[in-house]
């Protein structure tokens, strides 16, 4: 039996059997005695370090030993540019989906402000869509906190669409979980005049949503408010809210800092001025030791500002710790101001049938008689009038919109009526509406002296002659208005009284009293239409017609009267078929003013005439009817009006055309 022989081992195996070992690389002898010596002593310091340009020279490599190559010969030789093929990845399009947001109402907001909405479903790469979704989450969770959905989460995702590649669908899910709602609501403040203001301010009651815009609105109120009933210095804190989530509700604190209840007290002015604290004073709508309300202050730099002299200003509030018998604070104010230009030039200019082209211009020195004393040239150019004048205007006069006007005129007419060559010398005191403040009622009154020489016609000779008059006024008028608008009134109405007892020199003195009546309407029908009416009659009594100049007389016609005939048309005619006017008129008008966004369309119909004795009549009216364009500007509608006569006479026009500025009346 053959036996089998033991497993060999590297312990047992015989030395001849074993392969013979590799040949070292570095012998043991030339390791060891390429070691350094070594010393026994342990605390022996080590040995310096030959720096690299001290090492020995056999040590070296030999390109380390080179001196470095100067600039001069350094090639500089730019390598050549390998060029690439645009490798460029095609978008990749995606769809957008939005899940949970339907039931708190946040979809449409979302959608508005959604970056993967604003990628328009392209992206570069599928990293763009991931980095969109993930600000979507973000916006849907501050969405639903600001409607106090405070435990609201989203998540985003992205999956393929099924058989097309290059096209994802990025999903937005929302979570908004319980709306929290108000627990207890807290004001931390001084007491205030009357007790409870702020509280009373702030509306917000407990159990309401804690909604972001809801509560934002509520302190801005406070903030608005407070310095209407006397506290200017109101400063609203931040809020705290206090969230219990097992409750569902948020314990709201408000910090108010009212400062002192304030009284208007005197002005101080800085700044490189147009005017001092004195003619401040007199723009303003409040008494010293009035309770301090901000919207007379906002009122006092909107009047300042109208004044067109500075190009800045700003009125403040300034303390002055003084106290008055009913506890309130004096509270200067402070107007700082920047002197403006002061000199300007205008142009302005108009059309209409009968009056032809009119264009204007004028130089105005607004503040040449500090304060607010203004010298003013003015021309006038067209094809039936010409003319120069000089005006010194006094504004805000002693008391705020009161005018004090001086004016020095020459014109030359042209009209079918007449034609004239007239001086005049004019002055008015008037307490006017503005569109800052239009009051319910306003007057004016003055004096006119004129010299005039004007054609005539002579029912006596039957022709035409010219005659000198001279002519001293005393004109007045008083308005009550109880209109929305100055220039764009659509509802409440309006009622003017003008009179002016007169006399007219031309050989004796021969006074009368010219009497205007207007009185309009505006009722609006809907948000887009408003109905417009008007009534106008008028009556000179005291002297005969051929006694009056015929620039004083009365007629009819024209884009301010009875539109589709020509200016100062209607009327008593002469044998040559040409106006002479008359000592009465009456005249009515009726519009339809529809608007839509900044334009107009407006139908009317109008009618009237002037008759030859004091007392005008109802018989005999001549009409007009047409249609109007407007384009609605921030200084008052632009107006286009077109208009035809409806029962006209022999010489009068089929069509005509007006164009101005603001409404008929």
């Amino acid at each position: 039996m053959q036996q089998s022989e033991p497993p060999v081992t590297p312990s047992t195996a015989p030395v001849a059997a074993q392969q013979a070992p590799e040949p070292a690389i570095v012998p043991d002898a030339e390791f060891t005695k390429a070691l350094p010596p070594l010393s026994n002593d342990i605390n022996a310091p080590l040995e310096p370090m030959l720096p690299v340009a001290q090492a020995p020279a056999e040590t070296a490599a030999p390109e380390l030993a080179q001196p470095l190559p100067s600039l001069q010969g350094f090639d500089s030789t730019p390598l050549v540019d390998a060029t690439f093929k645009d490798t460029k990845s095609p978008d990749i399009r995606y769809d957008t989906e939005v899940r949970g947001l339907d039931a708190v109402k946040l979809k449409g907001q979302f959608n508005g402000l959604s970056a993967l909405r604003g990628g328009k479903g392209k992206a570069a790469n599928a990293t763009v869509v991931s980095a969109r979704a993930r600000e979507d989450e973000a916006l849907a969770v501050r969405l639903m906190k600001s409607l106090g959905y405070y435990d609201g989460t989203a998540v985003s995702t992205l999956e393929p669409i099924p058989g097309d590649p290059t096209k994802l669908r990025a999903i937005v899910s929302a979570t908004p979980g319980k709306q929290y709602k108000l627990g207890t609501i807290t004001v931390k403040a001084e007491p205030t005049t009357p007790p409870g203001l702020i509280e009373s301010q702030l509306p917000l009651k407990v159990g309401d949503a804690i909604e972001a815009d809801r509560v934002q609105g509520a302190e801005a109120n406070v903030a608005l408010i407070l310095p209407q009933r006397g506290y200017p210095f109101t400063k609203v804190g931040q809020r705290d809210i206090l969230l219990d989530d097992m409750t569902g509700t948020g314990d709201y604190t408000l910090p108010v800092d009212t400062g002192p209840r304030s009284s208007f007290g005197t002005f101080a002015t800085e700044g490189r001025l147009a005017f001092g604290a004195e003619h401040v004073s007199v723009l303003t709508r409040f008494k010293p030791g009035q309770l301090y309300d901000n919207r007379l202050t906002d009122d006092l730099r909107a009047a300042l500002v109208a004044t067109g002299l500075f190009s800045t200003v700003s009125v403040e509030p300034v303390r002055t710790g003084n106290i008055n018998p009913d506890g309130t604070e004096q509270v200067n104010l402070l107007v700082k101001q920047e002197r403006g230009k002061q000199r300007s030039l205008a142009v302005s200019g108009g059309y209409s049938t009968g009056q032809g082209v009119r264009l204007e211009g004028s130089y105005t020195d607004r503040n040449r008689f500090a304060p607010e004393g203004a010298l003013i040239f003015t021309a006038v150019g067209g094809t039936q009038e010409q003319g120069a004048s000089a005006t010194f205007r006094r504004s805000n006069a002693g008391k705020r919109d009161k005018t004090v006007t001086f004016t020095a005129s020459a014109n030359r007419t042209s009209y079918d009526a007449y034609n004239a060559l007239t001086a005049t010398l004019s002055g008015k005191v008037s307490y006017d509406s503005t569109p800052l403040w239009q009051k319910k009622f306003t007057y004016a009154y003055g004096f006119e002296l004129v010299g005039t020489n004007e054609s005539v016609y002579d029912f006596g000779l039957g022709a035409r002659k010219r005659g000198t008059y001279f002519i001293a006024a005393l004109p007045g008028q008083v308005l009550f208005d109880r209109s929305d608008s100055l220039l764009n009134p659509t509802k409440g109405y309006r009622l003017k009284l003008s009179l002016s007892p007169e006399t007219s020199v031309r050989g004796a003195v021969r006074p009368y009293a010219r009497t205007l009546i207007e009185a309009s309407g505006y009722y609006p029908i809907g948000d887009s239409i408003v109905l417009a009416g008007r009534l106008r009659a008028g009556s000179i009594a005291g002297t005969g017609r051929d006694e009056l100049a015929p620039s004083r007389r009365y007629y009819g016609g024209g884009g301010g009267s009875v539109r589709g005939y020509g200016y100062q048309r209607l009327g008593p005619l002469d044998p040559q078929g040409n106006p002479v006017g008359g000592r009465s008129l009456n005249e009515f008008a009726l519009e339809a003013r529809y608007r839509f966004g900044n334009y107009g369309i407006v139908p009317f119909f109008d009618g009237g005439n002037a008759y030859e004795g004091p007392i005008p009549k109802g018989t005999d009216l001549r009409y007009g009817a047409g249609i109007g364009g407007r384009f609605y500007t921030n200084f008052g509608p632009l107006r286009v009006d077109v208009a035809t006569p409806l029962n006209p006479r022999k010489g009068d026009g089929k069509v005509a055309l007006y164009i101005s500025i603001g409404q008929a009346f």
